[in-house]
């Protein structure tokens, strides 16, 4: 079993490090993930997951998800917005609606809610929408790290619908797409409700029941990424232990790189955030290059510049010193930090590798496991 309850906030810190660790640069927000299960803690609710053996197969399972861009608000957007009248946001949980908009388009009562991927608050916002709606959390996820498309998360993979598809904004407005034709045009229709105002929407999709969602998920994801956060804060407390060396070795991975971040370059485009960020050596990196190409998460990366480890593989980057992951929204000129990268065996297993590497992102560059890196 895989059941965990977080009790406090040094688990809660510990568990949105781990995910913002797999979240590989994307995957939302870590201090909106913090903010909201540190409310619903010192709110009374009960932050916990289950292991999906514990769950009547009969039971409806869906999936609330946020949907747009991580790229920060540019001043053109906050002119837009209050040229159509929004102003500060009047909806703080947009997935507590959408779950309870789609209860009452499809009069059902759903038994439990998964999170879509990791993520420092795709992860935590579902959990506490799970919490303060009393369903019950299931340990696992679709992609087992942080996804930009829809089209990637493994129930599309394995042709499970998305539809109906319920999307809630920061101010209360609310589409359903009831069907689409394919899994383009759900992605499509839903950036396109997410570019009216180039914020994030909270959106709940993938109903279906117990039993036929453990053919799709990857289990055990919570669990797995909470011992990552958790090992990171041992580390730190540790005399003479290196966290970034331990979270290498905790996840049986590879230190791909340490450097100082010397060029950062994005734009916020059709709802995602595209850039590169190139890191001049350090230590035993010394004299060389590496570069990060991103959209929301890292992607595809260049050792002096030759291709090197990519998607769907996990590339993350971390602080140097203390192994706080950091996300592509945080992620600053100088900042000295490390490279880690990870085989991502559990989506070759259960997604579409194909759905995920450089060709797929239009880069003319043969995808390599991991493995064959070292």
């Amino acid at each position: 079993m895989s059941s965990y309850t977080l009790k406090n906030k040094q688990d809660v810190e510990d568990f949105v490090r781990g995910v913002t660790f797999m979240g590989t640069g994307g995957g939302g927000d870590p201090k909106l993930g913090l903010d909201f299960l540190l409310k619903a803690l010192e709110e009374g609710y009960k932050l916990n997951w289950v292991d999906i053996s514990e769950i009547d197969e009969e039971e409806w399972v869906a999936m609330p998800f946020y949907m747009g861009s991580i790229a920060p608000i540019s001043e053109e957007n906050l002119k837009k917005l209050k040229e159509m009248g929004l102003g500060e946001p009047t909806v703080e949980r947009p997935l507590i609606k959408a779950v309870q908009e789609l209860e009452k388009c499809k009069q059902i009562k759903l038994g439990a809610l998964i999170a879509g991927e990791l993520g420092g608050s795709n992860t935590p916002a579902p959990l506490d929408t799970a919490a303060r709606l009393n369903k019950v959390f299931i340990d696992g996820d679709f992609a087992g790290r942080a996804i930009p498309e829809l089209t990637q998360a493994t129930p599309c993979v394995k042709n499970k619908s998305i539809c109906p598809l319920v999307m809630c904004d920061l101010w209360g407005n609310v589409n359903i797409i009831e069907s689409a034709i394919n899994f383009g045009m759900v992605e499509e229709y839903g950036r396109s409700i997410v570019m009216v105002t180039n914020q994030m929407t909270g959106n709940i999709g993938f109903l279906m029941k117990v039993k036929e969602l453990k053919e799709v998920m990857i289990p055990g994801t919570l669990t797995d990424s909470y011992i990552v956060g958790k090992t990171i804060r041992k580390a730190r407390e540790a005399a003479g232990q290196d966290p970034v060396e331990k979270a290498v070795e905790v996840i049986g991975g590879h230190l791909l790189f340490k450097g100082t971040v010397t060029e950062r370059e994005f734009e916020d485009k059709k709802g995602f955030m595209f850039g590169t960020h190139v890191l001049e050596g350090l230590d035993e990196f010394q004299g060389h290059t590496f570069k990060i190409w991103f959209k929301n998460e890292n992607h595809i990366t260049w050792l002096d510049n030759k291709p090197y480890v990519c998607s769907p593989d996990i590339i993350t980057v971390v602080a140097l010193g203390d192994c706080e992951p950091i996300t592509n929204t945080y992620l600053k000129v100088r900042q000295q930090v490390a490279v880690i990268g990870k085989p991502h065996i559990k989506y070759r297993d259960k997604g579409d590798v194909n759905l995920l590497i450089p060709k797929h992102f239009g880069f003319d560059i043969e995808w390599k496991p991991i493995e064959r890196m070292f």
